[in-house]
């Protein structure tokens, strides 16, 4: 009945103090003990997934990202840690309200990243397939704006051959019902360029008839500071290990899985290896504008001494760990390894192609690093990334952790 009554405690809401709890917990025989202990983890972990998510989007340089990273700044200091911000500064391309007028009805859309602002009303051209040179050698686009679908070739190829063939704008149409998002031209182009969602754009698609449309694509580059929450021990300034993941997430996504997830599983970390001797050795990060660009980890390993940086003996990043039942492992091979004595489960690969996550920012660096995710799921990038299973939170947790005192064991 007690381990009931601490279980309905916490999932309830319920204010109900740590130290309590770790005083329940002792007197309980050792197995329920540890089972109890597991599942206050579990808890501990999916509440800050939640907490996150509640915040919604969490787009670097908006307000909400002061709320996210002084909610980080709180936990870690319940904690037992030093938490400060590291603030950075970088350009970001932001859509300001871009959309198309048809027929007196606004569709929304989002402005490519790279394009030109622009203005424009003329009629509007559907192009056959996804907008190569013999699709637009179809139908008659000059002085006129083309709507296309997403796929096959580049966006920047698409507007290019756009230019090519006369036309004034782009629309391109995204291949799910959903919006464009963080979509991006690589390369300048010469017109403006609008993404709109499928389910708006497919019968605009089919129309014969060329209607005169506006298109408003208003967009520009601005300067953003980023929020980088750092968390230690006091008088910890040479780590051996750092733990991080981003916390920001796309726009239009709440990023329950990417990246609470892993931002969740490295403040569980640190909150079990609070009041042990390891603590002294590690520090935890959580990056910001990790979406745009790596920015947070960009920052932090260019503003760190080399002598710093040459004395962690690695980096543990964790990056969408919330859904997909296999925890994937990759980076230095003599990590990797470690990692499969941990739990022989694991996939590992101990392959530099890191991809696009905050890990890559050290391994440039020179620093070994170990990469966990659960590779990609459905709800990638969407509104809909709002639920992770909090028994993978906790699995990923229990690796992490033991992976964590295998390297710092060893000395």
């Amino acid at each position: 009945m007690a381990l009931v009554a601490i279980l309905v405690s916490i999932s309830t809401g319920c204010s109900f103090p740590s130290t309590r709890i770790s005083n329940i917990v002792a007197s309980l025989p050792k197995a329920e003990a540890q089972e109890s202990d597991r599942t206050h983890q579990t808890d501990q972990i999916y509440a800050d997934v939640q907490a996150l998510v509640n915040f919604g989007p969490r787009v670097a340089g908006t307000p909400v990202m002061e709320k996210a990273s002084a909610y980080l700044v709180e936990r870690y200091r319940q904690a037992g840690y030093v938490a400060k911000i590291q603030t950075f500064t970088y350009e970001k391309f932001v859509d300001l309200g871009s959309n198309l007028i048809i027929n007196d009805t606004t569709i929304p859309g989002k402005a490519l990243k790279g394009t030109i602002k622009g203005n424009l009303n003329a009629p509007m051209v559907a192009v056959p397939n996804f907008g190569q040179p013999e699709d637009f050698a179809k139908v008659n686009v000059k002085g006129a704006i083309a709507i296309v679908r997403r796929g096959k070739i580049r966006f920047s190829q698409k507007a290019k051959n756009a230019v090519a063939a006369g036309a004034i704008g782009l629309v391109v149409v995204n291949n799910e019902p959903g919006n464009l998002t963080s979509a991006g031209l690589g390369e300048k182009v010469t017109i403006p360029v609008l993404g709109i969602s499928g389910d708006r754009g497919n019968p605009l698609l089919e129309q014969t008839t060329p209607a005169n449309v506006t298109l408003n694509v208003n967009a520009q580059q601005q300067v953003i500071t980023g929020r980088n929450v750092i968390a230690h021990l006091p008088g910890v300034t040479q780590p051996k290990l750092i733990l991080g993941g981003h916390y920001d997430s796309v726009e239009e996504s709440p990023g329950a899985n990417d990246n609470a997830s892993g931002t969740a599983v490295v403040l569980g970390i640190a909150r079990d290896l609070a009041n042990t001797k390891l603590a002294r050795q590690v520090w935890f990060i959580a990056f910001d504008g990790e979406e745009d660009g790596l920015h947070g980890s960009k920052a932090f390993v260019d503003t760190a001494k080399p002598e710093f940086l040459s004395g962690l003996k690695a980096m543990l990043n964790f990056d969408m760990v919330g859904v997909n039942q296999q925890l994937l492992i990759s980076g230095t091979s003599a990590l990797t390894a470690i990692a499969q004595t941990v739990d022989p489960d694991i996939k590992t690969s101990g392959s530099y192609s890191y991809g696009g996550s905050d890990h890559a920012s050290f391994a440039n660096k020179k620093v070994p690093v170990l990469f966990f995710h659960r590779g990609d799921e459905p709800n990638y990038h969407s509104p809909n990334d709002k639920n992770v299973d909090a028994k993978l939170l906790t699995e990923t947790r229990s690796n992490g952790l033991s992976i964590v005192k295998q390297l710092l064991d060893r000395d």
